[in-house]
């Protein structure tokens, strides 16, 4: 699993014999230190926060003792909020950290009252966030947790579960109980799974040795404590916490005279389930909220201008993200347009001339984790969509800050899942015209996920039937009759039916003209006539570098069966060439620009199983040869929906088809005369006339 953002600096720092691993990101001129909570999960709870805060500021973790990477010390004392209250100073002084803001969830909120209290040199602010605070009663259908150290076998009451006794028995059946309270809001698998697996890296016996330590955190003690508390303050709090209740961060922002933020419908854990609004939130707190811009222009003199958020996975975007940008210049000559994207997009956009936004040097690399994600041609694309949360997180608060600051016209999405995503979240920020781009709508599981996906399909819906006006354009990159003939799980619409309501359709979009001379084109690409080209390719991430390796296997056996075989190899931007076999006559390249003329161009290509290069040769009438991903859903059922009603390509199977089945396939296959349904052109011109209507 890829983070978003690595540590410029880690170490531990040592305390009474304990020690305490310490992350240091980002070289702000303010610090802050984003405390441990209790300790049934460790410091990765603000992965959502650290990419955003780290390019603002300097920002410190630290997992707290009893787990991560962290001591576990033995016995109640060791886990009393003086304890972690000290660690926290003992990891300023490790980071040389003379003073810094803190930010405190749940139990981290008696960890920075007490630094705030004893040691206000070193504390500029405090951010609570769920305090759990002895200010106010706590949830009545809690009352049965005083009973920590009792034997209730038996008990009916489900928050039984929280007891030292039962942990023992059945510790990962609290730890689901738990955080199903935790998060309570609706569709937080994902923030679930994690907290459960954090919990699972700590023991039950050291967790009831921290619960009994908490305990002893008694009501006078604290409000002495708070009341030296002299620092500004800001506490967030959801009204729907199950775990604290909110009238304990009410009293709290009362004692504090600090400002209170409500998050209505928000659970106990909002850092990762309303990630974007706490986000904004810290860095207005400790900036102190200045002026973001120093000019501002009226909107009848401003130029027209555009923000264009290509997807990296896969280059395929870039093609026809480009074609749609030049149509749209073609409708308004005035047109300004910033690219938002990532290598290995942004190879395609500098060489069309195109304007990079600089911000996108912040964007945390999606193509990275997917390759991370990948085994052997095998990749659980829906599994490593939900484990790349944070970097989507990153990469919307980079999305954020550039529109903070400057005005655009227009949005642009091509499969920008986080824009999307997060301006469903928080639709208060939607500031311009909005168009979302697809190939594709709708998870669909394979073997035991059939679960996860509805919920990820019902949240989309959900969305779109809530906001319906937030996505100005729904454009999908195709016909109806390219759409899956799939539901969308449970009791959920079907996906065709859907789609056709909510999206307009301009078809597809190659990014290039037909060939219609092909003996010219091979010729200025330097193919003879008397030879047969064997153009072997798997795009722009390095997930296909075992098939390219299978191929190339294969080659030698091939060249026996066409003698006048001339096989070339595209590693692409992200697989070095150096690192695949070799055999003479045997050509291997890194990255092709215009890769589309060489596909049009050859007699034959192999490919991974991606839309956007098996339709461009649908698209020039060429045979091919697709191995579809293992577990990649959209390969598996979008594209190979969408090839098959053009009837288009010959599918193998990577664990069936070794070397000598992919030479029987390609004697079979290079040169054949092939009769496609014809993609229609014009699908980018259709698309840019549909979004020239909103500037």
């Amino acid at each position: 699993m890829t983070r978003a953002r690595y540590p410029d600096h880690e170490g531990y720092a040592t305390r009474g014999g304990v020690r305490l691993f310490y992350e240091v990101h980002g070289s702000g001129p303010d610090s802050i230190l984003l405390l441990p909570t209790w300790s049934i999960i460790h410091s990765r709870m603000w992965k959502a926060q650290i990419a955003y805060l780290a390019r603002h500021f300097r920002v410190i973790t630290f997992d707290g003792r009893g787990n991560g990477k962290s001591d576990r010390p033995p016995g109640v004392a060791a886990y009393t909020e003086a304890e972690f209250a000290a660690d926290a100073l003992a990891v300023l002084d490790a980071t040389e950290t003379g003073e810094a803001f803190l930010a405190g969830l749940s139990c981290g909120a008696l960890w920075a009252t007490l630094l705030a209290a004893d040691h206000p040199e070193r504390v500029r602010g405090v951010v609570y966030i769920g305090p759990a605070v002895p200010l106010a009663p706590g949830h009545p259908e809690r009352a049965i947790c005083s009973r920590f150290e009792d034997d209730l076998s038996g008990a009916t009451d489900p928050w039984a579960m929280y007891n030292r006794h039962y942990w023992r028995e059945d510790y990962e059946g609290f730890l689901r109980f738990f955080f199903a309270q935790m998060f309570n809001e609706p569709h937080s698998t994902k923030q679930i799974e994690d907290c459960v697996g954090w919990a699972l890296e700590t023991d039950p016996e050291t967790l009831a040795d921290t619960m009994s330590a908490l305990n002893l955190c008694r009501l006078e003690s604290f409000e002495q404590t708070i009341a030296r508390v002299r620092c500004p303050t800001l506490t967030i709090h959801g009204d729907q916490d199950l775990i604290r209740p909110h009238a304990q961060g009410v009293a709290l922002a009362a004692v504090t005279g600090g400002e209170l933020v409500t998050l209505h419908g928000a659970g106990h854990g909002p850092q990762a389930r309303d990630p974007v609004k706490v986000n904004l939130l810290m860095r207005d707190f400790m900036d102190g909220t200045p002026p973001r811009r120093r000019a501002w222009t009226r909107g009848r003199s401003r130029r027209r201008r555009a923000l264009f958020v290509s997807s990296p996975i896969g280059l395929g975007h870039a093609r026809r993200d480009v074609a749609i940008a030049q149509e749209l210049r073609r409708l308004h000559p005035d047109l300004e347009i910033d690219w938002l994207a990532q290598d290995p997009v942004t190879r395609v956009l500098e060489a069309e001339g195109e304007r990079i936004h600089p911000a996108s040097a912040h964007l945390a690399n999606e193509s990275a984790h997917m390759e991370s994600e990948s085994a052997e041609h095998d990749l659980h694309c829906f599994q490593a969509f939900r484990r790349m949360d944070e970097i989507l997180v990153a990469n919307f608060m980079v999305f954020h800050d550039v529109v903070e600051a400057t005005d655009y016209d227009l949005w642009i999405g091509d499969e920008a899942w986080e824009v999307d995503h997060f301006l469903h979240e928080n639709p208060e920020l939607k500031r311009a015209a909005y168009v979302w781009l697809t190939d594709f709508v709708g998870w669909i599981p394979f073997d035991g996920e059939a679960g996860l996906t509805t919920d990820y399909n019902a949240e989309m819906l959900e969305h779109i039937d809530r906001f319906p006006r937030l996505r100005d354009r729904s454009l999908f990159v195709g016909d109806p009759d390219d759409v899956v003939p799939h539901g969308f799980g449970g009791d959920l619409p079907q996906i065709r039916d859907w789609t056709e309501r909510h999206y307009d359709f301009p078809g597809y979009v190659t990014g290039f003209a037909p060939v219609e001379d092909r003996e010219k084109l091979r010729a200025a690409l330097g193919y003879r006539p008397d030879e047969q080209v064997c153009l072997v390719t798997v795009g722009g991430s390095g997930v296909g570098a075992a098939l390219l390796r299978r191929v190339i296997a294969a080659y030698p056996l091939a060249r026996e069966r066409v003698p006048n075989l001339r096989m070339v190899v595209v590693a692409g931007p992200r697989i070095d060439p150096r690192s695949l076999p070799q055999h003479p006559g045997l050509e291997v390249r890194a990255y092709v620009h215009d890769l589309y003329q060489h596909l049009a161009a050859c007699d034959l290509a192999v490919v991974q199983g991606g839309l956007t290069t098996a339709m461009e040769l649908t698209a020039n009438q060429r045979p091919f040869l697709a191995f579809p991903l293992r577990h990649h859903f959209e390969q598996t059922f979008h594209v190979r929906h969408r090839l098959e009603r053009y009837g288009a390509g010959r599918f193998m199977d990577f664990d069936r088809d070794g070397p000598e089945q992919i030479a029987d396939a390609i004697a079979q296959e290079i040169g054949r005369d092939v009769a496609y349904l014809e993609v229609e052109s014009g699908g980018a011109a259709r698309a840019a006339g549909l979004i020239a209507e909103l500037l």
